[in-house]
Order: C-alpha cells, then structure tokens, then sequence
C-alpha cells in the first residue's frame, strides 16, 4: 500500500536497535497519516524484532495479542551484573566465571524452566504507587518489585563460549515464555543462581502469537511500501474461528446475540460472514455466543 487511504490492519515491524516502542508508533502514525496507531508488547530500545502495530479498527486486537506467548533469542552474559540487568545498565558487581561448567549452567537452566516466580527488573515500565518502577530507579530510590508467576516453555542453550581472557561466559539462547516474563530478569536469575552474576546483551524477538519475524519489515522498507496484514486475516491468526451464515453475520453485526457455538473453546473466537469478512468476536455464554467486539462495516467506526 504506497499511497491513498491506509485501511485497517496490523504492521508487523521488526523493531531496529536504539528505538523505542513509542519512537516507532510515532513513525507509523506519520506513514499511516493516522493517529489511531497502538503496539502490542513493548521491546527495550536495546532490543529488537518483532513488534506489532494496529492501524485504525485492528488496534482492538491489540489487548489480545499482548496477552500471547512470545519468543526470543538472547545472549547472556554471566560474571557481570549491572543495575538495569542489561547492557545499558552501568556495571555494579563483576566475578570469574571461568570455572563454570557446561553442566553447571544447564542444570541451573533447567530450574528456572517450567512455572516459576520471578521478581521483574526494578528498571521496569511497572508501576509502583502511580510512578513507573525504572523513574524511581533512576531518581535514586531502591526498588524491589513484587514477584509473579511466569512459565517459561523453553529455554534452549545453542552455545556457550569463554570472552574477555576468559573470565566471562556468553550463553547464546532461545526463550519461549509466558506474557509478562522479563528476558532481563531470566539472565540476571541465572547468574546469581550460578553466584557470578549475569546481565542481558542481546535480544531478539522472534515471534509474539501467531506472528513472526518472517512476516516482518523493517522501518525502511514500510516507508515505501506500507503494507497491511489485513485485519481479517489478522484475526483468523489470532483467534479460533467460527464461519457465520448470513443471518448470523447480519445480527451480530448489529450487536444482537445468536446461538452458542458448539466447541469448547475458552475465551473469544473470530467470527466470519459467508465471504470472509470479520464481523466479530464472540463469547459463548450458555446457549448464546454474544459480541465482545462488533467490527462489521458501520459499527467499527474508519476503515
């Protein structure tokens, strides 16, 4: 799409190191010539890949993607700790981690697999009494956040080498995890477990849902040619989905109920007219499916 109207959809960026979340919803916005542009899961500005942008109607998919799984490939380096439990972050303690072992490492990973708590970043965006955790950090204040459960579904160790003559150790990884899980705090966890230390050097998201850095562009290619996963293919991807009749589609397209689907899938599914179009998302409740969202042209506000 290189000119005209921008319709809705979903932009999947692969989000380039040094800019933010929001520096990228901005340069969309400009691209776009809308301001109804959002982002599903913030990336750190050290980090990049996959970053999902809304356009227009699609940014009501947005609170259901953040939700998803996601997955990244990280490098963490042990022997070092630093306050944002990052690169950025100046260094606050260093330790040999030469004599570590292969063995060492990948059992403590496996501990930190599976279900687990973790206390997140206190250089978070979290909020604590109305004011984002990292603010505080940085206005010299001593946070420590609330811990939280979090799966990790895999944490897969690809390489592991000796840098700086020796007395660091990279670990090359892939994380699948849970919404809500800091890559940061994993390495940071790994390092104190293994009593060196450890901080994040690279990050990378490779897929956020059913979205993932194959589909993505970069930032110069969309400035030419903005292109659109089409919010009805969006949501086929996003959510089960249910084929609608006629009828069907025309009442709920005017907010009505119709009958309950007959699956048991938890949470919304996708709801399709006859030709494919997204007419809305549904919620079984006993024997009626009602609305959640109705996105049928004239209840969905601009296209």
């Amino acid at each position: 799409m290189n000119s005209g109207q921008v319709h809705s959809g979903l932009i999947i960026v692969d989000k380039p190191q040094g800019w933010t979340s929001h520096d990228v919803v901005g340069k969309l916005r400009r691209l776009a010539g809308t301001r109804k542009v959002g982002h599903a899961g913030t990336l750190d500005p050290m980090a990049t890949g996959v970053l999902v942008v809304g356009i227009n109607r699609a940014t009501r998919l947005l609170t259901y993607i953040v939700g998803t799984s996601k997955t990244y490939t990280a490098t963490i380096r042990l022997g070092q700790s630093t306050v944002t439990d990052d690169a950025e972050g100046e260094i606050t303690s260093q330790n040999s981690a030469a004599a570590l072992s292969s063995e060492q490492i990948r059992g403590v990973i496996r501990g930190l697999t599976g279900a687990i708590e973790q206390i997140p970043s206190s250089v978070s965006a979290i909020k604590v009494n109305g004011q984002r955790s990292y603010a505080r950090v940085r206005a010299g204040e001593e946070v420590t956040l609330k811990s939280r459960p979090v799966t990790i579904h895999r944490f897969e160790v690809h390489n592991i080498r000796h840098v700086n003559g020796g007395t660091l150790q990279d670990i090359d990884v892939t994380v699948e995890c849970s919404s809500g899980t800091y890559i940061r705090a994993l390495a940071r966890d790994l390092g104190d477990r293994l009593g060196v230390g450890g901080h994040l050097t690279v990050l990378r998201r490779t897929q956020i849902g059913p979205y993932s850095i194959d589909g993505a562009s970069t930032l110069e290619a969309l400035a030419s040619d903005l292109s659109l996963l089409g919010i009805d293919e969006a949501a086929r991807a996003l959510f089960p989905n249910r084929e609608l009749t006629a009828s069907e589609a025309l009442d709920l397209s005017h907010g009505r109920r119709i009958a309950a689907g007959n699956d048991d899938t938890a949470g919304p599914t996708a709801a399709f007219a006859p030709d494919g179009t997204l007419i809305a998302l549904l919620e079984d409740r006993n024997d009626d499916a009602r609305p959640v969202l109705v996105f049928a042209p004239g209840n969905g506000g601009s296209t």
